[in-house]
């Protein structure tokens, strides 16, 4: 806790220390294309370690961890895993920021990424439920669990600083380099998973093949935490995120004075938050158990769309600047409620399934490239670092967690027209929260 400065009575040491190494920096300011890099990576990294357990829990865990059911409850089983990393995520925000604000934005940041790497290569070595019985399914969930507590505890506000040091004119532009590592991490992902099952026999690939992406998760992971610590623990970085008050706040009182912004920023994505899976993970389940489709020339299908995704993500920057970023996520959750009305069609045949992949894939990119961010700016500088955080992991969570799970139950249940429903829910709900944000921000004016 600061203590008073003895001259002047109420002014916070920290507060005049902060103060004097913004008098005494140069005027050097942080280069946005610098931080953009450690955005990038650090993204590309977090997303390929997801949808490589996303991808598993599609093609593998059925038949390695549930194999005394069926296989579509298996999957279900699977995908109930799935989610708890997306319930751990906000836990681990939480508890790293305290870790930061004790031992240093390094130290936490180290910690973050060697708890979600050692959680991924971990799965890795798992035996199946055939040799250790349900201890396989609990290990699975705890590696699970860790993995959504890294990734919660790897926030290292560079997003925020990006956005904050970006031109005006160009917001948009720089808004959606973060949200690049999602397409870049599936496309390898998908293209290494592509390969394994492609190259090896069904039993080498039940056997050992499809650990080979974990072991190569952990290794992503310790060049991206190089990478980005090379960038948050300099002195610029550091001089800059304090001058921008990019700084932990507490928890409770983040919720109890922002969280009407959180509440709105989680919602305002959602579309294309439940988008993201429904065009990434939920199809290769369904091509698995209702399709004759080859399972790695589907997996080949989807690298092209990660390829138009990552495209999308880059042109919904320039729609951005010029149309606002608002109306361009707003108008991208129209398109997503009409793609809903054709989604069941087209999964009912396989060359209606590929449609479905690749024009899904450019509607995510063109939205997602846009839904970070596009209301944290409501936050005040104190709470933005801690908010923006929490609003991913909410959207996250609200939008994207048990979306592959509530899709194939309804889909596999009561048929293909309930996913055109589940994904038309998400876009009338993206239109709504941001009328409300733009109410609110009119009664402010």
């Amino acid at each position: 806790m600061s203590s008073l400065s003895p001259a002047h009575p109420g002014i916070h040491s920290g507060d005049l220390e902060r103060d004097a190494r913004q008098v005494n920096a140069d005027d050097h300011d942080v280069a946005p294309g610098d931080i953009a890099v450690g955005v990038v990576i650090g993204r590309s990294s977090e997303y390929f370690d997801f949808f490589v357990f996303g991808i598993a829990c599609a093609l593998v865990f059925p038949q390695l961890f549930f194999p005394f059911v069926e296989r579509l409850e298996g999957t279900l089983y699977a995908f109930a895993i799935f989610s708890l990393a997306f319930i751990a995520r906000p836990i681990g925000t939480i508890v790293s920021m305290g870790i930061q604000k004790r031992y240093g934005r390094a130290t936490k940041l180290t910690i973050a990424l060697f708890l979600l790497g050692t959680s991924t290569a971990g799965i890795a070595f798992l035996p199946g439920y055939d040799i250790v019985g349900g201890w396989a399914i609990l290990l699975l969930a705890l590696f699970r669990i860790g993995q959504g507590l890294g990734t919660g505890g790897s926030w290292d506000g560079l997003p925020s600083l990006l956005s904050m040091n970006a031109p005006p004119h160009r917001r948009g532009w720089y808004a959606m380099l973060g949200q690049l590592g999602a397409p870049l991490g599936f496309v390898v992902a998908s293209a290494l998973f592509m390969y394994l099952y492609g190259s090896l026999s069904q039993e080498d690939f039940m056997n050992w093949g499809w650990r080979y992406p974990f072991y190569v998760a952990f290794a992503i992971n310790v060049v991206a935490l190089f990478a980005r610590l090379r960038l948050v623990v300099t002195h610029e970085y550091e001089r800059a995120l304090e001058q921008r008050e990019l700084e932990p706040t507490p928890a409770g009182e983040l919720l109890r004075t922002q969280g009407y912004n959180i509440f709105i920023g989680a919602f305002a994505a959602l579309a294309s938050y439940a988008l993201f899976h429904l065009v990434t993970v939920f199809p290769l389940s369904w091509i698995q158990l209702y399709s004759d489709q080859s399972i790695a020339d589907f997996l080949g299908v989807q690298v092209i769309g990660g390829l138009l995704c990552a495209a999308a993500v880059l042109a919904s920057g320039w729609i951005a600047d010029r149309f606002g970023r608002r109306n361009t996520l707003g108008t991208l959750a129209a398109l997503i409620g009409l793609f809903s009305l054709v989604a069941p069609v087209l999964l009912k045949s396989s060359e209606g399934q590929n449609v479905f992949i690749l024009i899904g894939f450019v509607l995510l990119g063109l939205s997602y490239g846009q839904a970070s961010g596009t209301v944290t700016s409501n936050f005040s500088a104190r709470y933005r670092y801690t908010g923006a955080a929490l609003t991913s992991d909410f959207a996250w969570l609200v939008g994207a967690a048990f979306a592959p799970l509530v899709a194939l139950g309804l889909s596999a249940h009561f048929g293909l027209a309930f996913l055109g429903v589940y994904l038309a829910s998400g876009a009338i709900c993206t239109l709504v929260a941001l009328y409300i944000n733009k109410t609110l921000e009119s009664s402010r004016e």
